[in-house]
C-alpha cells in the first residue's frame, strides 16, 4: 500500500513513517522544509504546505491511504482559520487525487461547547476531513507518552524543577495517557484493517489518572520525591501557561493551547476499536520510564 504521512517532522509523524516501513509499506512524507527532516531510506519526501494550494498536491499522485497529523502548535487569534484552511485544502486536494482513505490523530473530550479553543478545533478538522470522498478514519488520543512528546517534556520538568507544586484545578481532572509505541500501533493497525474506514474511535491506555497522580507517578519514574501539589482555584489557564513557560523549556505559547485543553477530561468511553486492533496496553508508569530512558 502505498501511504502518504503528513507532519512527517512531528512528534508522531516522524515515529509513523518509520513505523509504516518497517510493516513493508511504501511511504512517502509532506513536509515543509525538508532539511529539518532525515528521512528513512525508501521514504519518498514531498515539499509542500496545506494552507497554500498547489503546493503539495503532487505527493497525493499514486497514493492509497494518507495519514493527516497537521495542527496548529501555538496560541494565536487566527489559528483556528489555518486549521480551517489547511483542512479543506487538503480534502479537495485528497478527494481530487482519488484517494481512498484519511486517517486523522485527533484529541479525546466531550462534543460541546465546553471544549478548549484547540479541542474545538481538532473536532471541526476531523468534520472537514469527513466531508471529502476518501473515507475517514478517526482516533481520538489523550495525552501521549514518549520521548519528544511536549506534553511529556512539561511533566517531567515540572517534576524536576518544582519542590511544592501550586497548581491550578485542573490537576484534578482525569485523563488517559497512552504510550507511543501503543498510540502507533493503532495508527498503523487501522490502515491494514479496511473495516475501520469511516468510523471514529478513542485510544488509550489502560490506566485513568488525574493530572496530579500522572505528576506523582512520574516523579517516582524518575526516583523523586513526589512534589506536594496544592491547588488554587484563581489560577487561570491562561496565567497557567505563562507559569509552566516560566519553569520549563517549553514556550508558553506552545503551552496556553495545552493547559487550556486540561480542563477538559480525556477519558475513553468507547473502546471499540479492540475488536479490530488491540495491542498490549503499556501501564503509564512503563511508558514514563520508557520515555525517560530514551530521552537520556
Amino acid at each position: 500500500m502505498r501511504i502518504l504521512v503528513t507532519g512527517a517532522t512531528g512528534f508522531i509523524g516522524g515515529l509513523l513513517v518509520e513505523k509504516l516501513v518497517e510493516t513493508g509499506h511504501e511511504v512517502c512524507a509532506l513536509v515543509r522544509d525538508p532539511s529539518r527532516y532525515d528521512a528513512p531510506d525508501g521514504v519518498d519526501v514531498y515539499q509542500g504546505d496545506v494552507l497554500e494550494r498547489g503546493s503539495f498536491e503532487e505527493a497525493l499522485d499514486g497514493v492509497d491511504a494518507t495519514y493527516y497529523l497537521i495542527h496548529s502548535m501555538y496560541a494565536g487569534e487566527d489559528f483556528e482559520e489555518r486549521d480551517r484552511i489547511a483542512a479543506r485544502n487538503f480534502t479537495r486536494a485528497a478527494s481530487e487525487a482519488n484517494v481512498d482513505r484519511i486517517i486523522y490523530l485527533g484529541g479525546l473530550g466531550e462534543t460541546g461547547d465546553q471544549l478548549s479553543a484547540h479541542l474545538r478545533s481538532r473536532r471541526e478538522v476531523e468534520y472537514i476531513l469527513g466531508d471529502g470522498t476518501p473515507e475517514l478514519t478517526t482516533l481520538r488520543a489523550s495525552i501521549i507518552v514518549g520521548a519528544g512528546s511536549v506534553s511529556f517534556q512539561i511533566v517531567t520538568q515540572l517534576v524536576k524543577r518544582l519542590p511544592v507544586m501550586v497548581a491550578p484545578r485542573w490537576v484534578r481532572t482525569q485523563c488517559q495517557p497512552i504510550a507511543v509505541d501503543d498510540a502507533l500501533a493503532y495508527l498503523v493497525g487501522v490502515v491494514e484493517a479496511p473495516e475501520t474506514a469511516g468510523k471514529t474511535y478513542e485510544i488509550g491506555g489502560p490506566d485513568v489518572l488525574t493530572y496530579g497522580e500522572m505528576l506523582r507517578q512520574t516523579a517516582l519514574a524518575m526516583d523523586r520525591r513526589p512534589p506536594p501539589i496544592v491547588p488554587v482555584p484563581v489560577l487561570t489557564p491562561k496565567l497557567s501557561s505563562y507559569w509552566v513557560g516560566l519553569v520549563s523549556d517549553v514556550d508558553w505559547r506552545v503551552a496556553q493551547p495545552l493547559i487550556n485543553g486540561l480542563k477538559n477530561p480525556t477519558i475513553v468511553t468507547d473502546d471499540s476499536i479492540r475488536e479490530h486492533v488491540s495491542p498490549e496496553l503499556m501501564p503509564f508508569r512503563q511508558a514514563v520510564t520508557l520515555a525517560l530512558a530514551e530521552e537520556s
